[in-house]
C-alpha cells in the first residue's frame, strides 16, 4: 500500500469517525458512542500526523496539513507529492 492511500484511508477515518462524534453531540449525545469513537479518533488524527510527518520529504505543507482536525489527512493525501512520495518508498528499500 502506498504512503498517499494510507494517508487517505487514515484520513477518511479521521473524518468519519469527527462527524459520527458531532452527530452524536447535536442529536442523542450517548455517552457510550462518545467512549467509543473518541479514542478511535485521537488514534487516527495522531497516526494521521506520523504517517504526513514519515512522507514529508524536505518540506513542512505535508505534515502542517495534517495538523488540521477532521480534515488534515485528507489534505495532506493531496498535498504531498508523487515525487515525495516515491523517494519515501524508494528510501525504505
Amino acid at each position: 500500500m502506498s504512503p498517499r492511500q494510507t494517508l487517505r484511508i487514515i484520513g477518511a477515518v479521521e473524518l468519519i469517525t469527527l462527524a459520527l462524534m458531532l452527530a452524536n453531540l447535536a442529536t442523542v449525545h450517548a455517552s457510550e458512542i462518545s467512549r467509543l469513537l473518541g479514542p478511535v479518533h485521537g488514534l487516527a488524527y495522531t497516526v494521521t500526523v506520523i504517517t504526513a510527518v514519515l512522507v514529508r520529504g524536505p518540506g513542512h505543507r505535508v505534515w502542517l496539513c495534517a495538523l488540521i482536525p477532521g480534515i488534515g489527512g485528507l489534505l495532506a493525501s493531496r498535498t504531498a507529492s508523487s515525487e515525495q512520495l516515491e523517494q519515501r518508498l524508494l528510501d525504505d528499500l
